[in-house]
Formats: structure tokens, C-alpha cells, sequence
């Protein structure tokens, strides 16, 4: 069974959550970080009690958050062993049209998606060299191929730039650095537009995640791109 420490961000549903769970029958200690503690209460307490799971509200726009909570995790449970950067949003957008989300909403999207993964990294990348530990990212399927009028696609693209640039700068580290690609999947958020569209249940990403972080620490897996049979490579 695993031991250790696992943080996750945006626990609160689809993605974070399944990988939670799986995370806590494999043995692990869990930190489940989200804006809103209180909607993460409900999955704590169905995956152990306060000496297995606690939550922390955590919003990963802001760098001194993430910060503090990395600081308080090693300092109460005196370890951090794997950091899975997963919080993210989208929003529809349109360069060319009125369609989607107004321009004013885009930035929360993009400070999230690109600024919340830099940050957690930067936060947590002091204690995951301490302890050899491993960082996951949550990318996109999307941020492999050109999405007309997407900029969350883009916002992906910068993540598997990210992922990239931090596992060159972790050489020598003895720390891991996975980036995981999910083509389209049931976190209910999709637009009905794809509602039909093949579709990975969370639970196919978390194996994913489970399956980079439970190789031997000498195993360094980079990407996993993973879509649902029959999706289109190019949506």
C-alpha cells in the first residue's frame, strides 16, 4: 500500500475527487484543498477521519495560499509526498464573436489554469525535494492540438509548457514530474453542444494518476495522454 502525504487540489469534484478516493485506498494521508472547504467536508469524512483527511480552503490564484497551506502539511504531518496540481475552469470563448463568456471573464480562467499550477509547484517544490517526492499536473487532451477560438486550449498549452520547464529545472532533485492529458471528460461542466461526445468517467484520469504515482521512485513517467474510445483527435 502507499504511504505518505497527498495533496490535492480542487478536490471538491470529478478529477480531484476520484483521485482522492483512490488515494486513500491506497494508503495515504490526504490534504484536500478547494475554494470552498466546506463543500469538501461530505468526501473527507466518507474517506477517513481527522488523523487520515483534512481539507483547507485554498484558492491556488493566490501564491501566499498555496504557500501557507503547503507550509502547515509538512509542518502537522511533517512530510509531502505527492502534489497533485488539479484545479482548473473553463469557460466558452470567442475571438471573432460575442459568443461565450465575456472577455471580463476570462482572466479568473486563466490565473487558475496557468497561474494555479505555476504557484503550487513553486509552493510546494521546497518539500517535495526534501522528501523525493512527486508533482502531478492536470493538463488537457486540449492542449495538444489547435482549438478555433479556445483559450482554455491555450491555457492547457501553457501547462504542458509548464510541466516541461519544471521537470528540466527538478534534474538532480530526485523529484517527479508527471503531466496527465484527459481528453474529454464527465466532470459536468461539458457544454451541451458535447453532451454526446465519448466521454472519460474521472475515475479513468485517477487510475492514470494512481498508475504514475505508484511506480518505483528510479520511474519518472512524463505525460499521459488518455482519451475516450472514439473521440475525435483534433476536439
Amino acid at each position: 500500500m502507499g504511504r505518505g502525504v497527498f495533496l490535492v487540489t480542487g478536490a471538491g469534484r470529478g478529477i480531484g475527487a476520484a483521485t482522492a478516493r483512490m488515494a486513500a485506498e491506497a494508503g495515504y494521508r490526504l490534504v484536500l484543498a478547494g475554494r470552498d472547504a466546506s463543500s469538501l467536508a461530505p468526501l473527507a469524512a466518507r474517506l477517513g477521519g481527522p488523523d487520515r483527511v483534512w481539507v483547507s480552503s485554498c484558492d491556488v490564484r493566490s501564491f501566499d495560499q498555496v504557500a501557507a497551506l503547503v507550509d502547515r502539511v509538512e509542518e502537522e504531518w511533517g512530510s509531502l509526498d505527492v502534489v497533485f496540481a488539479n484545479a482548473g475552469t473553463s469557460v466558452v470563448t470567442s475571438f471573432t464573436t460575442t459568443a461565450g463568456a465575456p472577455p471580463a471573464e476570462w482572466s479568473d480562467m486563466v490565473l487558475t489554469n496557468v497561474c494555479g499550477p505555476a504557484f503550487t509547484a513553486r509552493a510546494a517544490m521546497p518539500a517535495l525535494m526534501r522528501h523525493s517526492g512527486h508533482l502531478v499536473l492536470t493538463g488537457s487532451a486540449a492542449g495538444r492540438g489547435v482549438r478555433p477560438g479556445n483559450l482554455y486550449a491555450a491555457t492547457k498549452w501553457a501547462v504542458t509548457g509548464l510541466a516541461q520547464a519544471i521537470r528540466a529545472e527538478c534534474v538532480g532533485t530526485g523529484v517527479r514530474v508527471t503531466l496527465v492529458q484527459p481528453g474529454l471528460t464527465d466532470t459536468g461542466g461539458i457544454p451541451a453542444s458535447r453532451a454526446d461526445d465519448p466521454k472519460l468517467a474521472p475515475e479513468d484520469v485517477a487510475r492514470a494518476v494512481m498508475y504514475a504515482v505508484g511506480q518505483p521512485p528510479t520511474v519518472d513517467v512524463n505525460e499521459i495522454l488518455v482519451r475516450p474510445v472514439g473521440q475525435d483527435a483534433h476536439r
